[in-house]
């Protein structure tokens, strides 16, 4: 099952698209891709609309859709301040795709998303995952998640947004069309199996606690005690190195699967903590709280980011079918703003299973599922695996 990734890093664009389409030809002996997925920096960005359109004309592929990012990533390598296009092509033999384009509008009972396929519900047995792109700045993305939690329950949506520009700087690429705003995405059903992997990079810290006492976002006790009262309690418990990171900030994680006789990494949803009220020991968070969750204190830096990506790769594979392409939508938080080493996640997904045909960015929020259910993420690393058959 042919899979082909190729990076350039070329200053003009037409050279670069010419390295690409070279690489991607040669890989698939001029096989015609059934899905094209392209992500380009901002250093092209006064040709923007070239580069849909000569790609299409070059790959002739059945589906293409891709955007504009802070960072690309290609085959081991995350560019970061420099030019850059990649280009991942597929050939996925008894899979049907379903591309779509969203757009959004502001009602006074939220944001309202159309666009969505109508046979959504449709096979969903056959659908293997939900590929979304967005514009930052004008997509609501957990609109979308919402839909389709009611429509393709236990399907994961995973990609990311477009990173790199201001409002109205972004770009998205559908076919031979640049999008300017919204969100596109395409429905995979049938063809090889997808597998995803979402590195959250968060470490838990202390005990779990059980929230007795919340408002929306607003947690005011846990297990009866004010949480920043827990917190005041478990400071003095911890190594001085957790302790400095506690001061730079800590994160709640809560338990995805409350059935569980005892919770371990990877099992939360790890939410930020946005301040504390002194007053009354009240946490604000990133995320609606309610009563009789299960939470845990997390912190974040790049020792604990690279140990939970790692263990989450060795834990994904060996798989009975080997992993033949990958996608990578990681934080434009991460890469050399987090670790001391370049590349650090391409690296780590090509030493544990890799060479593999991989192609990505740095996203502006980045999509996948923890348990069963989606999220908009930051600061994770958001994978999405192709099987072999």
């Amino acid at each position: 099952m042919p899979f082909a990734a190729a990076l350039s890093n070329r200053p003009s664009l037409t050279a670069a698209i010419e390295d690409v389409c070279q690489q991607i030809n040669q890989s698939l002996n001029s096989t015609v891709p059934d899905l094209a997925c392209v992500f380009v920096s901002h250093h092209y960005a006064s040709r923007f609309e070239e580069i849909a359109d000569q790609l299409q004309s070059a790959l002739k592929a059945k589906t293409l859709l891709g955007c504009t990012g802070d960072s690309i990533v290609g085959g081991s390598q995350e560019c970061e301040d420099e030019p850059a296009i990649s280009v991942w092509c597929a050939e996925l033999p008894g899979a049907t795709l379903t591309t779509f384009q969203l757009t959004f509008e502001q009602t006074p009972d939220g944001p309202l998303c159309s666009g969505l396929p109508d046979d959504l519900g449709e096979h969903l047995s056959q659908t293997r995952a939900v590929l979304l792109l967005g514009e930052p700045y004008s997509s609501f993305p957990q609109s979308v998640i919402d839909m389709l939690a009611d429509e393709l329950p236990g399907i994961p949506v995973v990609g990311g947004m477009a990173s790199g520009g201001g409002p109205g700087e972004n770009r998205l690429f559908l076919y031979d069309q640049l999008v300017d705003s919204g969100a596109i995405g395409v429905v995979i059903r049938g063809g090889p199996r997808v597998k995803t992997i979402v590195s959250q990079g968060c470490r838990p810290i202390g005990t779990t606690f059980v929230v007795t006492r919340a408002d929306r976002n607003i947690i005011y006790e846990l297990g009866g005690v004010s949480p920043l009262e827990r917190l005041q309690t478990l400071y003095p418990e911890l190594p001085p190195r957790d302790q400095k990171l506690v001061e730079n900030g800590v994160h709640l994680g809560v338990v995805m699967n409350e059935y569980q006789e005892s919770f371990h990494r990877g099992d939360f949803l790890i939410v930020n903590v946005h301040g504390a009220d002194r007053s009354t020991g009240a946490l604000s968070t990133g995320g609606l709280m309610r009563v009789g969750q299960t939470v845990q204190f997390h912190i974040r830096d790049a020792d604990t980011a690279d140990e939970d990506l790692r263990h989450l790769l060795e834990n994904a594979g060996p798989s009975k079918a080997p992993h033949r392409g990958a996608l990578l939508f990681s934080c434009n938080g991460r890469g050399s703003r987090m670790f001391p080493v370049l590349n650090h996640d391409a690296t780590a997904i090509q030493k544990a299973f890799g060479p593999l045909p991989l192609a990505g960015l740095f996203a502006q929020g980045e999509l996948g599922p923890v348990g069963n259910k989606n999220y908009i993420h930051g600061f994770t690393a958001s994978i999405v695996l192709f099987e072999h058959d």
